[in-house]
C-alpha cells in the first residue's frame, strides 16, 4: 500500500490584500481605518480585504480590530518574496533597508517615550504636563528625523509607499515643534 501524499497549496494574494495584512502585521492589533491610514489607502478597500482575510482564516477581528492568525502570518511571510522581488534585487534598496532597520528601533522607542513617562519607577501614559521631558523627546525626534529622512527617500525610490512614512514623520515633527501635545 502506498502512503497517501497530501498536496500543499501555495497561497498567493493580490497586492492590496498583501498590503492590508502587512499593515496589520506592522500595527499588531488595529482597525481597518488605522491600517488604511498607515498605508495611505482607502478605508473601504482595506476593510474589504481584511473582512475577506478573516473569512479565510488569515486574520481575526474582535471589536473592530484585526490581528493576524498564525496561518495569516505564515502566508504573508511566504508572499513577501513575490511582492518585493524587485526591491530585493535592488542593491541600493537593500542598503537603504539595512539603514532603516538600524534606526527603526530608535524610532519605536521614541514613540513609546512620547506616549509614556516614568513616574516613580512605573511607566504611565504621558499627560504631557512635564514640558521639559516632552522637549527632550521632541529634540530627539528632530535628530532622528534628520537621520531617517534620506533613508526613507532612498526606500521610496523602490517602494513608493515609503514616501508616506516620510510625510507622516515630517508632520509629526512639525506638530511637536509647534507645541501640539
Amino acid at each position: 500500500m502506498q502512503p497517501r501524499v497530501r498536496s500543499v497549496q501555495h497561497y498567493t494574494m493580490n497586492e492590496q490584500t498583501h498590503l492590508a495584512l502587512h499593515g496589520v502585521a506592522v500595527k499588531k492589533h488595529a482597525s481597518a481605518a488605522a491600517v488604511a491610514d498607515l498605508l495611505g489607502s482607502d478605508v473601504a478597500t482595506i476593510s474589504a480585504c481584511l473582512t475577506a482575510a478573516s473569512a479565510r482564516g488569515r486574520a481575526s477581528e474582535v471589536g473592530g480590530k484585526y490581528v493576524l492568525t498564525p496561518a495569516g502570518r505564515m502566508i504573508i511571510d511566504a508572499n513577501y518574496s513575490r511582492h518585493y522581488a524587485g526591491a530585493r534585487a535592488d542593491q541600493s534598496c537593500n542598503a537603504a533597508h539595512r539603514r532603516f532597520e538600524a534606526v527603526n528601533h530608535e524610532l519605536k522607542q521614541l514613540i513609546t517615550d512620547w506616549q509614556t513617562i516614568n513616574v516613580g519607577g512605573q511607566q504611565l501614559a504621558n499627560d504631557h504636563r512635564d514640558l521639559r521631558y516632552d522637549d527632550k523627546v521632541v529634540a530627539r525626534l528632530g535628530k532622528l528625523h534628520d537621520k531617517v529622512t534620506p533613508v526613507l527617500e532612498a526606500l521610496a525610490q523602490a517602494l513608493p509607499r515609503f514616501a508616506r512614512y516620510r510625510a507622516k514623520l515630517d508632520t509629526a515633527l512639525a506638530r511637536a515643534e509647534e507645541g501640539e501635545r
